[in-house]
């Protein structure tokens, strides 16, 4: 059934003349006439009585209307429901603790009003959630992607860079140190559970680790951020690297001490990831928000050579 003909038979009932119906959908009477010839065509039944004031609903028009008026009723709230902007941005944040979602949080307290939606494709790689943004499950996603492997139809900016801190407890060798140098982390653990193979987390560190001759720890379960916490306040060794803008909370009786890395500084860059050409008013508001209150790069930042490209 032609939606367009039931448009037009409808405007014919609400107004009683094809002249005027032909003026409210802006064409000529003569394709009035023609859609609702093939309306009655299809359904094989007269919608309309002619008289010399105008025309009415047959009896089979009357049954047909109030369907008709649902069917353009619904049409309309589905365009609606999925216009640029008429719905939340659903954002990936991979972690609700690390600088994505902190700056996602900042963009949102700044803009109350904004229909956002966030969630955390934590056992996707780059790969994955960039399919995920081109299947439309997400809008946009935050990953460490050099361009070369972008995918067609998906645009990406480089918008969060976080500079990388170690973080201790207060018997660890490095506990009073101001700023540490990464080449001064050889020979200490650095335990970062939960990396999984395969995903560019694990390729950054595996980058770091060998850059700067590290011993980057992976073994063991990841029971959490709690347990790693409780971990590094109860050890005299252990150190895991976080970013300068994640948000991790422990009890004060830890004593935890977040080091700022320098000479150089290494960075995790995160990549904001859309589909081409999405034209969705808050996606635009949240890439301005990053542009104007991202942290700066730092002079001597370090990344990987794949980063890089």
């Amino acid at each position: 059934m032609d939606v367009e003909a039931l448009r037009t038979f409808v405007a014919v009932v609400e107004f009683g003349h094809f002249r005027a119906a032909a003026d409210e959908l802006g064409i000529s009477q003569q394709a009035v006439s023609k859609r609702i010839a093939a309306l009655e065509g299809h359904l094989s039944v007269t919608l309309l009585v002619r008289t010399a004031r105008g025309s009415r609903p047959s009896p089979d028009g009357q049954v047909l209307l109030p369907h008709a008026k649902q069917v353009l009723a619904a049409l309309d709230r589905a365009e609606r429901a999925v216009r640029p902007g008429s719905r939340p941005l659903r954002v990936d944040v991979l972690n609700r603790r690390i600088a994505p979602a902190q700056a996602v949080y900042r963009f949102y307290r700044a803009h109350p009003e904004t229909g956002l939606d966030t969630v955390t494709l934590g056992e996707e790689n780059a790969a994955g959630a960039a399919r995920a943004v081109l299947e439309g499950s997400v809008d946009a996603t935050f990953r460490a992607l050099p361009a070369d492997q972008v995918p067609a139809g998906i645009s990406a900016e480089r918008l969060l860079d976080a500079p990388l801190e170690l973080l201790v407890g207060p018997r660890h060798p490095l506990a009073r140190a101001e700023r540490v140098r990464p080449a001064e982390l050889a020979g200490h653990r650095i335990w970062i559970p939960g990396i999984r193979p395969g995903t560019e987390w694990a390729a950054f560190y595996q980058a770091l680790a060998g850059a700067f001759g590290l011993s980057v720890d992976a073994l063991g379960p990841a029971f959490g951020d709690e347990a790693l916490m409780d971990a590094l306040a109860d050890s005299a060794t252990l150190a895991t690297l976080v970013g300068s803008g994640d948000r991790y909370l422990w009890p004060g009786s830890h004593d935890l001490r977040r080091i700022p890395l320098y000479g150089p500084t290494p960075v995790y860059p995160h990549v904001l990831l859309s589909r081409t050409g999405d034209r969705h008013p808050v996606l635009a508001a949240l890439r301005d928000h990053l542009r104007a209150s991202g942290p700066p790069t730092p002079e001597d930042a370090w990344l990987p050579e794949w980063l890089e490209r």
